[in-house]
């Protein structure tokens, strides 16, 4: 073997190992959609597209009330259709009783969900516009709060319901780094690697916030022995076999090991107790859901984490994903853009 041939073999091993670091780097890093996120109390994340798998006929979508349909109709978009992953940052408000009530949302989504239709929407439904960084803010009214709306990529779109502007321009900002792996704000920093590989959804920080009532967090109309701002990582993942099941996972970051002890032991007495009253319930599409998560719901406790883990067939997940559970998760176009 001459010396330009080892040398080409040299370059070429280099190269190859290189891409194999940065596939490496970029499997290990949060999605783009949540490093784009600006600095928050918590973040919800869902990945769409393998849900849409998952889930196949099982997921029943809401009905759409008219102005939903409106919306599509002069859009082009869909929701249920077109939009592939959603990235949502909490920010508690200081007056959870003011006028921007207990938490405010930034999001970014991504999908079918860009172009000259939604920008003409968006221009007949604005209230103020703005340029920053060569995109066009628009201002939105929605439910008593103004919504800033803009179209940061060929299939992004940033979304802020914060009462000032500074989240929108931070997302906007981010979008310039998104190539960055590790980019992101603090709590993705800090707890993103404790996500659970091939994750469909999660949740990292305060993400007990849009649960919470006084307080307290209640889920299922039980009153966890959490606080609304307990840090909390947890996610959904496809259990084994895949497609066949959902894996439920959350996990508790407690103040000591007594703390996470003694709410541990609260918290396996509630699902025993709801198991003994889920009995009786009538035997409808919510009740069974509801039966199926107890029936597998486990609670263990280790130093000062508390996990709840629990298994649901896809079925009993798209009644909780359509709404037919007790359990309110945001959706992932409420507040933004129209909401149905």
């Amino acid at each position: 073997m001459n010396k330009r041939t080892r040398r080409t073999l040299l370059v070429v091993a280099a190269v190859l190992l290189l891409l194999a670091v940065a596939i490496f780097l970029r499997s290990k890093a949060p999605p783009e959609s949540a490093r784009l996120l600006p600095e928050s109390d918590g973040i919800l994340y869902f990945n769409l597209r393998p849900v849409r798998v998952f889930l196949h006929k099982d997921f029943k979508p809401p009905q759409r009330v008219p102005e939903y349909q409106q919306f599509v109709d002069a859009t082009g978009i869909d929701w249920e259709r077109d939009l592939d992953e959603a990235a949502i940052a909490l920010h508690r408000m200081p007056d959870p009783n003011g006028p921007n009530g207990p938490v405010a949302y930034s999001m970014v989504l991504v999908g079918k969900l860009t172009g000259k239709r939604l920008n003409t929407w968006l221009d007949a439904h604005a209230a103020a516009r703005e340029s920053y960084a060569g995109h066009t803010i628009y201002t939105i009214p929605s439910d008593g709060r103004l919504v800033r709306v803009a179209q940061i990529g060929y299939d992004t779109i940033a979304a802020s319901n914060f009462p000032t502007p500074e989240q929108i321009h931070s997302m906007i900002d981010r979008h310039r780094t998104a190539a960055l792996p590790f980019a992101g704000s603090t709590v993705l920093a800090q707890h993103y690697h404790e996500v659970p590989l091939l994750s469909l959804a999660w949740g990292l920080g305060q993400i007990g916030l849009p649960f919470s009532e006084r307080g307290a967090i209640k889920i299922f109309g039980l009153s966890l022995p959490l606080e609304a701002d307990s840090t909390i990582v947890a996610s959904i993942s496809p259990g084994l076999p895949l497609a066949n099941s959902a894996r439920l996972r959350i996990e508790e970051i407690a103040a000591s090991d007594e703390v996470a002890s003694n709410q541990a032991a609260t918290l396996s007495t509630l699902v025993t107790l709801a198991r003994a009253l889920a009995g009786p319930l009538a035997d409808n599409s919510s009740n069974s859901a509801f039966r199926e998560l107890l029936k597998t719901a486990e609670v263990t406790q280790k130093r000062n984490r508390v996990v709840a883990t629990a298994t649901l067939s896809p079925a009993s997940l798209s009644k909780l994903a359509s709404g037919e559970g007790a359990i309110a998760v945001p959706h992932p176009g409420a507040n933004t853009l129209q909401n149905h």
